[in-house]
């Protein structure tokens, strides 16, 4: 724990080399099934979101997703198109649309899921608990800010 009390920026440079990896990795994996959909990155992110999110409305995502309404609008035409997911306008608002995943959705997110999960699920088995908790709280920290 010491050796963390003085990190030098070597340290942390390889602390984002090591993400960078883990990140291209674990998003490489769902590749051909994008690219059978001609989706990309931005599809699954809005697709994760809207999964982990039912009812999420297009303020929300383009808030959590960090992007415009009109690079969100592509996106979520093309997922519309594709059937992979559905608005319904909000009862107290007309105005607002929730979104949700549709059926196809619902089994093409699984599918990217499952090709992602089993990357994610063993390095976590292979992880003693503390690990695993300590990798989420820095995680959440790196997100945050803080």
């Amino acid at each position: 724990m010491k050796d963390l009390l003085y990190l030098k920026d070597d340290q942390i440079k390889d602390f984002i080399q090591l993400l960078s990896y883990a990140h291209r990795e674990t998003f490489s994996d769902p590749k051909e099934i994008l690219a059978k959909k001609f989706f990309g990155p931005a599809h699954l992110r809005s697709l994760n979101l809207i999964e982990r999110n039912p009812g999420i409305s297009l303020g929300e995502l383009m808030f959590k997703l960090k992007v415009t309404k009109q690079s969100l609008n592509r996106v979520l035409r093309e997922l519309i198109k594709a059937k992979m997911i559905k608005q319904i306008k909000d009862e107290e608002d007309t105005r607002k649309k929730k979104l949700f995943l549709d059926k196809e959705g619902k089994m093409f997110f699984e599918t990217v899921y499952n090709s992602q999960k089993k990357r994610i699920f063993n390095a976590l088995k292979n992880s003693n608990a503390e690990s695993v908790i300590r990798f989420k709280e820095v995680l959440k920290r790196i997100i945050n800010g803080k």
